[in-house]
């Protein structure tokens, strides 16, 4: 469910016509409902009720400091995967010990950064990476808390591109390794060992997956525990799906979810983490876009938008699917027919969608494109010079800019000129 409705013959955004928005801001933009990012936060965290836990914000998924601060005050924690990330949560109000640093390339940096700045734990994906923390732990005089990312080596069932627990990914150590890696941990210096991390995959439509990984996970508990080690934190990470089309069926729901994890390590007495992106973000968001022109082309017609690959990257890397609708509502019945919906970039991969149909539209047509709250603005660029597109806030009848277009001068002054030329 979002809050993005008909009413009065125009798509509203909670209590805004998006018309309004378009008008003042321009388009295209990326546009957030509150109600719908707290509603869905509030699902997981429900599910989880009755257990110790801790839901954090996987913030690769869109990671606007207004996004962050809207959730952080919901009691949100926050999943980061650099040091920018990092930055932005503490920006945003986030305190460290909610913060969660993942991901496999960590810098000393970095981690200096998190020590310093404190963090909830590290979630540690390979040996060299933990003896780098030990050793600037130790030269800091701390304790850095840590949890080791296993491998389960099962297939989620997944787009190969954001596949992350087979083993021939990068992410993680083998789970057949677990024991030598944990005893190598309590080893060093400066590390406490507090759990177990396991992530493999994003946008999973079906929970057996899950199921396999978190049986897998609470066997592993219990070996680590008969030796020696404290295991009392299980991150489970994130990876739930979202339906991007409407005709599709319906992913599992968080509730079924938070089951699923009672289920299957309930009985550990483990604290538990959970690190959702997409379902909170993705249909919290759209982007909307204006036709330019319609063009007649060889046996198909063009509907060429101001939106593009640039704006709106996933399409064209990940064969992604979005449902794209017009913001004036169509009357009932209304003529539909095909068009190949493209931006302007001069690359055929600038392509929307083949042959969708919509009804009838003529240039200055607004559009709107549905799911696109998670990785669309964060996976932006500027690309052929074009401006980052704005990102705005809806809370109820009241809109804000949380990030604006940037203006070609502002561009192009950032580049530096070298004497010799």
């Amino acid at each position: 469910m979002d809050h993005f409705l008909y009413r009065d013959g125009s798509l509203y955004a909670e209590d805004v016509p998006l018309t309004e928005i378009a008008a003042e801001v321009g388009t295209p933009f990326y546009v957030y409902s509150t109600a719908t990012l707290l509603r869905h936060f509030r699902l997981f965290d429900e599910a989880l009720e009755g257990t110790d836990h801790l839901v954090c914000y996987a913030m690769k998924a869109a990671s606007n400091q207004a996004i962050l601060k809207t959730l952080a005050q919901a009691g949100a924690g926050m999943d980061v995967v650099s040091e920018g990330e990092y930055l932005r949560a503490k920006a945003a109000g986030v305190p460290g010990e909610r913060i969660v640093f993942s991901g496999v390339g960590k810098t000393g940096h970095e981690i200096r950064t998190a020590l310093t700045g404190g963090i909830r734990q590290f979630n540690i994906e390979s040996e060299p990476e933990m003896q780098v923390i030990s050793a600037i732990a130790s030269e800091l005089g701390v304790i850095a808390p840590i949890t080791i990312r296993v491998n389960p080596d099962v297939d989620a069932k997944t787009h190969a591109k954001i596949a992350t627990g087979k083993s021939e990914n990068k992410f993680g150590i083998p789970i057949a390794r677990a024991s030598e890696v944990y005893a190598l941990a309590a080893s060093l210096p400066g590390l406490e060992v507090i759990g177990i991390d396991v992530h493999i995959g994003s946008q999973l439509t079906e929970l057996e997956p899950f199921e396999l990984v978190y049986k897998k996970v609470a066997e592993l508990t219990e070996q680590l525990r008969s030796e020696g080690h404290n295991i009392r934190r299980l991150d489970l990470g994130g990876g739930l799906g979202i339906p991007y089309a409407r005709s599709n069926d319906a992913p599992p729901l968080p509730v079924e979810y938070g089951a699923l994890i009672k289920r299957t390590v309930g009985h550990l007495g483990c604290e538990i983490e959970i690190e959702p992106g997409r379902l909170i973000a993705g249909n919290a968001g759209l982007m909307v876009s204006k036709v330019i022109y319609v063009k007649s082309g060889e046996g198909r017609d063009f509907l060429i938008l101001d939106g593009a690959m640039n704006d709106l990257i996933r399409p064209a890397m990940y064969e992604a699917h979005h449902d794209i609708v017009p913001v004036i509502e169509p009357a009932p019945g209304a003529e539909q027919q095909p068009y190949d919906i493209v931006g302007p970039v001069c690359e055929s991969g600038d392509t929307f969608a083949k042959q969708r149909n919509m009804p009838k539209l003529t240039a200055g047509d607004l559009v709107a494109f549905r799911s696109a709250g998670a990785y669309g603005a964060v996976m932006s660029s500027e690309y052929n010079t074009r401006p980052l597109i704005p990102e705005v806030l809806v809370h109820q009848d009241q809109f804000a800019v949380i990030r604006p277009r940037p203006t070609f001068d502002e561009m192009i002054n950032r580049d530096t000129i070298p004497e010799w030329l």
